[in-house]
């Protein structure tokens, strides 16, 4: 699934590409991605692209102040430029293209979606708050407000663990599984710490190993083209998606956990002790 990284680094392209081209043309190949109905789709033909930017997990490219096409990616969904967009007709269900945007030089790009389950999501909205998604982000971790005490408080009382809370949306905005398994190996904690009962310098730890994983993350996302932004984010990995290699920090096998739409990465030695975390999701460390 894109995160925070690579959405980053598909809104500054299209910040760089997009902007000022005007709309041509919106053609909805898969009409179960597109989740609004008003403004109709056909309201951004002929608007110019005014803005791009990236709200949690979420691109948003605005045409003025009162028309914006929101999408989300979902775990399948990617976006592929083209300098000049193809012409051959969209075959509703016989590609995975999801939505088609033509631009007045010619260029455009597609929003694809692979595989069977279908969650890009597509909206057309007068304010980006329309979309639920939107409406309930929490804060951003890279915003300069976003201080080692503000993260602090939204632990504070927590009894889930520190994994899941890193995910959820509603919390901390833009972090998926794959960034989460990256600032837990490099906090050095297990993804199965509660939150709510990590000290003073747990916090200190984890807070620091985020805003430098995605930090350097984004680095590495910015000026890369849509084409290249998925090796750049596998490149950067220590452990997720890396089941069964070496750990670069310290040499121990990295692990997995597998749940029934997801696995986490984690090292034994670098994060619970050197003990294997069991394969279900309740479990604590292994006796």
């Amino acid at each position: 699934m894109p995160e925070m990284p690579e959405v980053q680094g598909l809104s500054t392209f299209l910040a760089e590409r997009a902007v000022g081209r005007t709309i041509t043309r919106a053609t909805v190949a898969a009409i179960s991605a597109l989740k609004t109905y008003d403004p109709p789709i056909h309201a951004l033909q002929g608007a110019e692209i005014t803005g791009a930017a990236r709200l949690g997990k979420f691109v948003v490219l605005s045409c003025g102040a009162e028309l914006h096409l929101v999408f989300h990616l979902a775990k399948a969904g990617w976006l592929r430029w083209f300098n000049a967009l193809p012409t051959t007709l969209i075959k509703p269900g016989k590609s995975p293209i999801a939505l088609r945007i033509a631009l007045d030089d010619g260029s455009g790009f597609d929003l694809t979606e692979a595989g069977t389950k279908k969650s890009l999501a597509v909206y057309v909205v007068r304010d980006p708050q329309e979309v639920p998604g939107i409406a309930r982000l929490g804060p951003d971790p890279l915003e300069p407000g976003f201080t080692r005490d503000v993260f602090a408080g939204l632990l504070e009382g927590r009894r889930m663990q520190i994994k899941g809370l890193l995910r959820d949306q509603g919390v901390i905005a833009g972090i998926g599984n794959a960034y989460s398994d990256e600032i837990l190996h490099a906090a050095k904690m297990s993804p199965y710490t509660i939150a709510g009962a990590l000290g003073a310098d747990d916090i200190d730890r984890l807070y620091q190993a985020m805003r430098t994983t995605l930090t350097d993350a984004v680095a590495a996302a910015s000026g890369k083209p849509p084409a290249d932004l998925k090796d750049a984010k596998r490149a950067g990995f220590q452990v997720h998606a890396r089941r069964g290699e070496a750990c670069p920090v310290c040499g121990d096998t990295v692990r997995s956990v597998f749940f029934a739409d997801r696995s986490l990465e984690y090292c034994p030695t670098c994060q619970t002790g050197g003990k294997p975390l069991a394969d279900r999701r309740l479990s604590r460390l292994l006796k």
